[in-house]
């Protein structure tokens, strides 16, 4: 698959990318990072993992595709990156620190992040986890749980961001910002949590549930503004 990407900072982020023509419109905007989500426990896949694997397979650095899963067995998760022809994978499965360093031994030239889920569990066991898994992985996700439908990411809302500054400054890893993230206050939350990068889903979308291009276009300048300063 090549070699292991390097993160940049101020990464920005888009996932559920829906079609084809929805990510050329996300390179033309200047998105270079788009996210995947398959093989969801909650949420309805946005599309096959065959329209995923075409798409992905058309994207040319600096532009990547990246799953996002829940599986959480090494094996299957090498697999389906492979079958995708995707080189980031985003884990947001309950894994055990025993199957992330088996998918580096199988896979190790993949750029693996994984979530901590803010609101999933007490914010110190979220912080053990993420000490524990840091020599594994390449970065880190902060998300936020939906109590009332179980949901650990495009919820949609917000979570303590207190807690994703803590975990910024607790891990050598760069810490990715996600959870209800939109136009109007990405400024303001990288500025109070500095992470790396951010990522939105459903904040940049319209009222189809497809993306906005004008809400994307001001994600970006939000975003990078608040990364300049």
């Amino acid at each position: 698959m090549g070699s292991l990407i390097i993160f940049e900072q101020n990464l920005i982020q888009i996932a559920g990318v829906i079609d084809a023509p929805e990510a050329e419109m996300l390179q033309q905007c200047g998105v270079r990072y788009l996210g995947f989500p398959l093989r969801l426990p909650v949420h309805r896949e946005d599309l096959t993992e065959e329209e995923a694997a075409t798409i992905i397979k058309s994207l040319a650095p600096p532009v990547f595709g990246v799953l996002i899963t829940y599986i959480h067995q090494a094996s299957e998760i090498a697999a389906l990156c492979h079958a995708l022809g995707a080189r980031i994978v985003q884990l947001h499965g309950d894994i055990g620190r025993d199957e992330v360093k088996r998918l580096k031994t199988l896979a190790p030239s993949l750029t693996v992040i994984k979530s901590l889920v803010v609101g999933m569990r007490d914010d110190k066991a979220l912080e053990a986890m993420a000490r524990e898994l840091s020599p594994l992985v390449d970065a880190f996700i902060t998300d936020t749980f939906d109590p009332k439908t179980g949901a650990s990411g495009a919820t949609g809302k917000t979570h303590d961001w207190r807690v994703s500054r803590r975990l910024v400054e607790a891990v050598d890893r760069p810490v990715i910002l996600a959870g209800g993230l939109t136009p109007e206050n990405v400024k303001r939350a990288i500025l109070e949590v500095r992470p790396a990068g951010v990522d939105s889903h459903t904040g940049v979308e319209d009222s189809s549930g497809r993306k906005s291009r004008d809400k994307i276009c001001k994600f970006l300048s939000e975003a990078q503004e608040a990364f300049a300063r």
